[in-house]
């Protein structure tokens, strides 16, 4: 037996993804960076704009976990189904798993389209590499690939180098930490400054006028990255309460550094999806009791997990956003963009 036959099929699927495509789904570097067509992004700067695999894959992964969900509670199992997925790569034929992921893909990459529109508001035009992005690798790291990790940790750093790029402003919390700090513990990325969304957002917040376009009440999910990684407690609220028309109400002991799991991350999901679509459910219903009609995120992750959890609970009158969607549909000045 070797070492790989240790690690669940399911984690050994996303990771040998990025290692051969570098993405954690093996799709093409082209379609990831579909959700910037017309944007105009700047190809060359000092300060880029990292999108991550969550945002720009997310109906995939979406379709995916679907998927994975399905086989689990069939004859072939989740790690069947992964195998299958790995023996298609192995034979050229990704293509015909990636098409059973491949729908729904309207709304990829609508929280990054809606980052840009915000940080263009508040005068900061940053650039993107595109399908030149690499992924962060974080996965790798996580499931014990430590010197796979940094090997390609230090490919990422000197592809930063070689664009003369000293700033990021990253999305995905996972990515955000690993680019932050796993990748400088790798002796890596020691002259990167790296910021996440809603850093920026918090300090610059009373630079904006914001006005939902109609009077909600909405919940805040703390992503476990954001808030016990990067310790970005206060911000997301501090930039919530500064929209006028919503009002935020939380659970009384499951918020902040004490919110619970919605059951994503780290692969998790792909490994034991009975147990997170469990977890996804009840961080569901511990939202809902605050009596909220939208729940407000910051990760890729948390939003298909919470989508899940509401589906599972078959609730249909309440909308998960991700904090940058909200932000850009309370743009004053802007045209009314409710997608509820």
């Amino acid at each position: 037996m070797s070492e790989k036959d240790l690690v669940p099929p399911g984690l050994n699927y996303l990771a040998d993804n990025i290692k051969r495509r570098d993405n954690i789904l093996g799709v093409s570097k082209q379609e990831g960076a579909k959700w910037a067509e017309g944007l105009n992004l700047l190809k060359e700067g000092a300060t880029f704009f990292f999108a991550g695999c969550g945002y720009q894959f997310e109906s995939k992964l979406e379709s995916l976990m679907g998927i994975i969900r399905k086989m689990d509670k069939s004859a072939i199992g989740t790690g069947g189904a992964m195998k299958l997925a790995g023996l298609q790569k192995s034979l050229r034929l990704d293509g015909v798993f990636l098409k059973m992921v491949g729908r729904n893909g309207n709304r990829d990459g609508q929280p990054l389209r809606d980052a840009i529109k915000v940080l263009r508001r508040l005068g900061i035009n940053p650039g993107y590499l595109a399908e030149d992005e690499p992924c962060c690798g974080g996965l790798l790291y996580y499931m014990g690939e430590k010197s796979e990790f940094d090997r390609h940790s230090r490919e990422v750093q000197a592809r930063f180098k070689a664009r003369g790029i000293r700033e990021i402003i990253s999305m995905v919390p996972s990515c955000t930490y690993t680019l932050r700090v796993l990748m400088r513990e790798a002796g890596n990325g020691q002259d990167l400054k790296v910021r996440h969304f809603c850093e920026i957002l918090a300090e610059r917040i009373t630079d904006l006028r914001l006005r939902f376009p109609k009077q909600v009440k909405i919940t805040y999910h703390d992503p476990c990255q954001l808030v016990r990684y990067l310790g970005l407690v206060e911000e997301p609220r501090k930039i919530l309460r500064a929209i006028k028309n919503i009002e935020l109400v939380e659970p009384v002991w499951t918020c902040g550094e004490w919110a619970t799991c919605c059951g994503g991350g780290g692969g998790f999901e792909a490994v034991f999806p009975e147990i997170s679509e469990m977890l996804a459910k009840n961080r569901v219903k511990e939202l809902l009791e605050t009596g909220a009609s939208i729940i407000v995120t910051h990760c890729p992750g948390c939003i298909m997990q919470l989508e899940a959890g509401l589906k599972a609970l078959k609730i249909e009158n309440v909308q998960v956003y991700d904090l940058a969607s909200m932000v850009a549909m309370s743009l004053e000045g802007e045209s009314a963009d409710v997608r509820i």
